[in-house]
């Protein structure tokens, strides 16, 4: 066949707030299957104002979000513009956005996530997927997590694929079905608590490494029912509001305590997901995979072989599979998976904005 190609700006906006990744990719498809390359990529770091009126949006009022999707949508047109013209790009077949996530409660039948795509594709001039979420939801599913179809496609080397960005999630094969599931909170949860004491986030686990676990809250944390629910499932800034922060918080311990015992949470839910009877390749992706304290406690408590590649797939691989899902929505190929989500059928989902005449 043919060797097809396509070049892609992804942007990804995760829940942690650290910024906004943007990837500019070049992916083509031969008869070996796809195969990618990152070009160019940044992350924007939010201003004050930006990263309150997201981490505020999940208390606002239906105006003021409406708004606020709107005037997200002018700052993701805007930011592409600056970087389209920084790296003196050329050729874009098409934005994909994941946007930034307000609500996501499944369950309940609904999930948002910010960012107008006919307002990003008027500025830009280009055409923009986005809304890659809500089609799953109406089908029964949980719309998350997304990334397996890119980890099955893209990154079929490694048994597993972690991530560990606000949340870990972890995808992997299981009788020819991709599994994936949200396992815990990470950063979202650490970034919180290291603020408390002056720092941005807790670099390296130095702050977490000079605490100690404290067994009651490891305990508790531990035994909260969603890590024995059944999958599919996934994990929103709604779980760590009515569930995390008020057991953490009625231990009133230092902040270091707080750390290195949510490190040891974090590694025994991770642990819990794996085979460790065999040792098997595990792809370690996002901003935990720099938290050396952090990986070195799960090098340490499993079998498994974990390969942390290079930092921009480190730190853009889901910017990168967000241009991959607007490919194959482009194409009108399958995305979204049910083995994954829960939804009643693989489907292709993504909204697609063209700039108005």
């Amino acid at each position: 066949m043919k060797e097809k190609k396509w070049h892609i700006i992804g942007l990804m906006s995760g829940t942690s707030l650290d910024g906004l990744d943007i990837v500019y990719t070049q992916i083509c498809l031969g008869k070996n299957g796809y195969k990618f390359k990152i070009i160019y990529c940044e992350t924007i770091p939010y201003t004050k104002k930006w990263e309150n009126n997201l981490r505020n949006a999940f208390s606002a009022s239906e105006n003021e979000i409406n708004k606020l999707h709107i005037n997200y949508g002018t700052y993701l047109g805007k930011t592409v513009n600056t970087f389209i013209n920084k790296y003196a790009i050329t050729i874009v077949d098409f934005v994909a956005s994941h946007g930034h996530t307000i609500f996501h409660k499944p369950n309940e039948g609904y999930t948002l996530q910010i960012g107008d795509g006919q307002t990003i594709s008027t500025i830009t001039g280009l055409k923009v997927i986005c809304d890659f979420r809500t089609q799953d939801v109406a089908f029964g599913g949980q719309g998350a997590p997304l990334v397996p179809i890119g980890d099955k496609l893209l990154f079929s080397a490694y048994k597993y694929c972690l991530n560990l960005g606000g949340f870990a999630n972890i995808s992997f094969q299981k009788n020819d079905k991709r599994i994936a599931f949200d396992i815990c909170p990470v950063n979202i949860v650490m970034n919180h608590y290291a603020k408390l004491v002056g720092f941005p986030f807790d670099e390296n686990g130095n702050l977490a490494k000079k605490g100690k676990i404290h067994t009651n809250l490891l305990n508790e944390l531990n035994a909260i029912p969603f890590y024995t629910a059944a999958t599919p499932k996934s994990l929103g800034f709604e779980f760590i509001k009515e569930t995390i922060f008020p057991i953490i918080n009625k231990y009133q311990l230092k902040v270091e305590d707080i750390l290195r015992t949510f490190v040891a949470h974090i590694v025994f839910q991770i642990i819990n997901c794996l085979d460790n009877n065999s040792a098997s390749s595990l792809l370690i992706t996002g901003g935990g995979a720099f938290n050396s304290f952090l990986i070195e406690e799960l090098k340490q408590a499993s079998k498994n072989t974990i390969v942390i590649p290079n930092n921009k797939i480190v730190n853009y691989k889901e910017a990168l599979i967000f241009a991959f899902l607007g490919l194959l929505r482009s194409e009108n190929n399958i995305n979204c998976l049910s083995s994954v989500t829960g939804a009643k059928k693989d489907h292709s989902s993504g909204k697609i904005f063209i700039k108005q005449v």
